[in-house]
Formats: C-alpha cells, sequence, structure tokens
C-alpha cells in the first residue's frame, strides 16, 4: 500500500464497503457522540467520515488529534445505516473505522477556523494565508482560477495562437502608472523595471514575423490597491495580431471570452449580442467608460429645458461655459420617500444634493411634484418627462455644471438607482466595446497636453489626424466593459515611426526622448513592420465575477493588503546593508 493513501477522501463510495484503505488528510472537525469519536478528514478533493471507538487499538490516539492535524489513517470501510447517509458528500454512504493513525503534522492553536463560515479581520485572513486557502469557498476560487486559465490556453490554441514568454526584467515603459524599478548590480546607477505588460515585446514579435502571439502574462504595476485592482501584480490573457483592423481583434477574443463565461458563469445569462459605444457616449448615458448594462438607466442631457428657467441654480449655471445639465431616469422611483433617499445619497458624495422631479396620480390626471416641477412651471416638466419617457409613478433626478464635476457621481447615482428599484438584471453578464477613446487630455491646471490612454495607439485618420486640435484626435483604442468592471483593453497599434514621432511630440516628448526611450521598438519599425493590434484581458477580474466575488483579493493565491504589503511573507523589507553597498545604493531616511 503507499505510504500515504490508497484512495482520495472523494473517493470512497458503498462499492469500497469491506476494503481496507488508507487516507490521509487535515481533521476537519472532530464530534465526541457518546463515546465514539467522528472525524470529519479533509483533503483538496473531498471528505470522508472516520470513526473510532474504544474497541479500535488507537482510540487514545485518535482522542488526542485536534482541528487541522494532518493525519494518516489505515481502516476498514463501512456502509452508514440508511438514516445517517448524507447525500450531500460524494463519501455520503460510508465511513471508515480507523484501526491505525499516523500524525503526520500536529497543529497549533488556530488563528482562524477553517471550518464554518466566520468572518475574520483581513489582517488574520493575509497574514496566515495558508490556512485561509484551506477554507471552502477560497478553494473552490482558486480551482476556478486554474479552470478558467487552462481553458483559455486551450481556446487560443484552437485558434491557432501561439504561446510566448517574454521578459520579465526590462526597461521602463509608460503604461499609466508607477513602474517596480530593480537596480542593476553590473550597471551602478542604472535601473530596470518590471513590465507593466508587454507591450513592446508582442509588438516586436508582430515585426519578427508571428502572426499571432499570446501569453498568460504578469504584469506589474505600482498602484493605489482598491477593490478590483492589486497593488502590485496580476496577470492578464495577452494577445497580439497581424494584419488586422480593429474589427478583427474584437471578433477573434469575443468567442475566447464569451465561451469562458458561458463554461463557468454557473448558468447566468451570458450576452452574446456586445455592444460598440463611443467613449463619449458611455460618459453620457453611464458617467463611466466601465458601465453596467444590466441597468437599463441611461442618462440625458436636457439643458434646453433648464435655459432661462425659473430654477435659479440650474439657469445660472448654464449660462457658463461648458456645463449642461443631465436627467438620471428613474422609472418606478416616484415617491418623494426615494427621492429623499437619493438626496442624501448625493450628499454623501459630496454634493449638495440632486433635484428630482416625481410624477404622481392625482385622480384627474398626473402631477409633476417636487422643488424643480414648481420652479421650472408644468410646461417644461412635460418636456421633460416625454424627453425621458416616464409616467405615473416614476422620477428624475438632475445634476448640473461641466460634466467633469458630476459626472462620475452621475454614473454612481445611476447605479445605486438601479439597484434600489431593482432594475439591474443581477443574473446576467452584460458586455460593451468602449471605442473612439480620445487619444490625448488636458491637464485641469496646467494645460498640458498628455496621453489619455496607450500612447502606442494608431490615431483614426494617421499622421493627417495630428494636425488640427490634439484634444479632437481619436486614437483606435478600445476597453471591453462587462457588469461594471474593464476587462480588456487593446488598440490597433502605431507602427510607423513617422506617426509616432509626432503623436509623441504633440505629448511634449522629442523624438531624441522617444529613441532613447523606445529605442527597440523604433528601430524595429524601420524595417518592414505590419499593420497589427491586439489586447489583454484581467484575468483576476474575469475570475472575479465568475466567482461572484466583490473584491479582487478572494481570487488570488497570496494578495497584499490594502498598502501593499505581504503580511505572510513580511514585504516589503528593509534591505540589509551589505546588498545596498553591493548596489551602490543608500536608503534617504523620510522627514
Amino acid at each position: 500500500m503507499h505510504a500515504y493513501r490508497s484512495h482520495t477522501c472523494a473517493d470512497l463510495t458503498a462499492a469500497n464497503v469491506g476494503d481496507t484503505v488508507r487516507l490521509s488528510g487535515w481533521v476537519h472537525r472532530v464530534r465526541d457522540h457518546g463515546g465514539i469519536l467522528f472525524i470529519d478528514l479533509r483533503d483538496h478533493y473531498g471528505v470522508t467520515q472516520v470513526l473510532a471507538d474504544p474497541d479500535s487499538p488507537v482510540f487514545k490516539d485518535v482522542e488526542k488529534v485536534r482541528s487541522e492535524w494532518c493525519i494518516r489513517i489505515d481502516g476498514n470501510v463501512m456502509a452508514r445505516a440508511p438514516e445517517l447517509v448524507n447525500s450531500k458528500l460524494p463519501t455520503g454512504e460510508v465511513e471508515v473505522f480507523i484501526r491505525d493513525i499516523e500524525v503526520l503534522g500536529a497543529s497549533d492553536e488556530l488563528p482562524l477556523m477553517v471550518f464554518g463560515d466566520q468572518e475574520y479581520p483581513e489582517e488574520t485572513r493575509l497574514k496566515y494565508r495558508f490556512l485561509d486557502l484551506r477554507r471552502e469557498k477560497l478553494q473552490r476560487n482558486m480551482i476556478l482560477r486554474s479552470d478558467v486559465v487552462s481553458s483559455m490556453r486551450k481556446r487560443m490554441w484552437d485558434l491557432d495562437f501561439k504561446e510566448f514568454q517574454t521578459p520579465i526584467i526590462t526597461a521602463s515603459s509608460p503604461e499609466g502608472a508607477r513602474d517596480f524599478l530593480v537596480p542593476s548590480r553590473l550597471h551602478p546607477g542604472k535601473f530596470y523595471a518590471l513590465p507593466q505588460a508587454p507591450q513592446q515585446f508582442k509588438q516586436l514579435l508582430m515585426v519578427s514575423g508571428f502572426d499571432k502571439y499570446f501569453q498568460i502574462a504578469p504584469c506589474f504595476r505600482d498602484e493605489d490597491p482598491r477593490a478590483d485592482r492589486s497593488p502590485t501584480d496580476f496577470y492578464q490573457l495577452d494577445l497580439e495580431m497581424s494584419f488586422v483592423e480593429q474589427q478583427d481583434v474584437f471578433d477573434t477574443i469575443q468567442p475566447v471570452v464569451q465561451g469562458v463565461f458561458e463554461e463557468f458563469g454557473g448558468g447566468r445569462k451570458v450576452d452574446s449580442e456586445w455592444e460598440q459605444i463611443s467613449y463619449k457616449d458611455a460618459a453620457l448615458w453611464y458617467g463611466t467608460d466601465k458601465p453596467d448594462l444590466r441597468n437599463p438607466i441611461k442618462m440625458q442631457v436636457v439643458s434646453e429645458h433648464f435655459k432661462g428657467s425659473g430654477f435659479a441654480i440650474f439657469a445660472k449655471i448654464l449660462e457658463q461655459d461648458g456645463t449642461e445639465i443631465r436627467a438620471i431616469p428613474a422609472p418606478k422611483g416616484g415617491s418623494r420617500k426615494f427621492c429623499d433617499r437619493m438626496n442624501a445619497f448625493a450628499q454623501k458624495e459630496g454634493l449638495p444634493g440632486m433635484g428630482y422631479i416625481f410624477w404622481r396620480d392625482q385622480g384627474e390626471g398626473m402631477e409633476a411634484a417636487g422643488p424643480l416641477a414648481k420652479n421650472i412651471g408644468p410646461e417644461r416638466t412635460e418636456a421633460i418627462r416625454q424627453q425621458l419617457g416616464l409616467g405615473v409613478g416614476d422620477a428624475a433626478f438632475f445634476l448640473g455644471g461641466k460634466p467633469s464635476s458630476f459626472e462620475a457621481v452621475a454614473g454612481r447615482a445611476r447605479v445605486e438607482i438601479g439597484n434600489e428599484l431593482k432594475l439591474t438584471d443581477l443574473d446576467r453578464f452584460a458586455f460593451a466595446w468602449i471605442v473612439d477613446f480620445p487619444m490625448y487630455e488636458a491637464h485641469e491646471e496646467t494645460g498640458k497636453i498628455d496621453f489619455s490612454h496607450n500612447p502606442f495607439s494608431m490615431p483614426q485618420g494617421g499622421m493627417a489626424a495630428l494636425d488640427g486640435d490634439p484634444l479632437e484626435v481619436l486614437g483606435y483604442q478600445y476597453d471591453l466593459a462587462c457588469n461594471g468592471y474593464e476587462l480588456i483593453s487593446g488598440a490597433i497599434r502605431n507602427h510607423k515611426p513617422e506617426i509616432m514621432f509626432k503623436a509623441f511630440e504633440l505629448a511634449g516628448y522629442g523624438e531624441e526622448e522617444v529613441r532613447k526611450r523606445f529605442g527597440g521598438m523604433v528601430n524595429a519599425f524601420k524595417y518592414g513592420a505590419p499593420p497589427h493590434g491586439g489586447c489583454a484581458a484581467g484575468i483576476d477580474r474575469i475570475v472575479m465575477l465568475l466567482a461572484d466575488e466583490a473584491n479582487i483579493r478572494e481570487v488570488i493565491l497570496f494578495p497584499m493588503n490594502q498598502r501593499a504589503e505581504d503580511l505572510m511573507m513580511n514585504a516589503p523589507s528593509e534591505p540589509m546593508s551589505d546588498q545596498l553597498m553591493e548596489l551602490g545604493l543608500r536608503v534617504i531616511p523620510q522627514d
């Protein structure tokens, strides 16, 4: 017999009754039923009930074991009495009478229990992540993650993509976040960078003549953490293709992502029609470039109804350049109680409040109610109702000013209204491509022009587009949004050196600096670069959605905390003095 097990803890069935078996695993829990000791023995695969009574030759040894001890047992498989069969377990028809036991690894007193669904502070969970990972939910999430990655690989191979690994130690590259720098021992004073993405290398692969590339790529970005983003590293399905246009990329990646969601979505509806929405329209309708389309609410501009109206606040706002009034329709939200609740929501978001109108039945007809309705009068109110397509029992909320000042809050209010009124279809995955991103943006205070997205994207219209107002230039850039999260980002790449130099020049980077920072790519593009494009899908976020988790740390094996610290491995840590000397570095104390 094998040294540790003849079967896993999920293998035994009624067909094994009478067999002598050997099992190894962890003590999930111990129960004493009138002198008979029952142990739920757990391994990666499942749970088997084992037991010992005073007739067992090792009863005294079994009495000593505690939760999460790692043990091996030998014993005889017995059928459970019909009334004691546990139909929830694959092994629920049998139990094993213990004849021999060996403690493979005893456990100290546990800082967190594996059995049960108790909540523990994040600090405890992350410090003892190896215990946290033994819990059923996290075991399930990590298996899901492994299966999703496996499925992605198979789907990419089936599409004739070739998997290549790109370097981890490389040069710094502007990807929109801070680099993690790595000091060079052989070149004092110089630094490598961990790649924010394999961006330049995958483009160089296209120049090298590889038509379809992908990899499950680790990416490193020094970012502020949030619920859907790791502060240090993440994994993405990275791909690139030659001789393609934007739609070719969409047509290639959709069946891969859609197939994964259909395979692992637990029966939830997966949309097959993926809208293409311009960045401008997404901001207007949803207040975000990653809209949740399960919520049917679309915001609209209603400025014309407030110009010169009796509602002085909005009327004065509209006298300023670049301002507008937007309405958030709220079907079934037509009660003062709900309107007051949303007004309080806006105040929590830092706004004075939100104007509102709601429509109610007064017996002889419909009446518009609320402060705005009284101030602007029945004609304007009726025009707003008709524009928004609302009726009795509905409401609308209003925000005004420069869109940049209220757009994000309006987007969150839309989400809140959809959830509060149960308009959002929670049993669904809804996808949309966000397209036509602006290439550039202006700093609010300095007015300096800089890239707003990926700097390596091809501007729509090529060189000619760069001769006008930079803020009007659109790029062949695109994101895939799903249920309020960005899952994919990509672009058709700029493969012409002259267009690249001009594009960077508009953002304040001279040709010499571009050659210095991106010399490898610029040099390659002089030798017959093909048109190419691609994208990257965030694996962590995809698994988070499939697992129905609200926090990305629930689908990452060993995540950092909110302060980008690894409490289990004690990172980051102070380097030893000889390490610093070897690298020619010293740490300057912070005041």
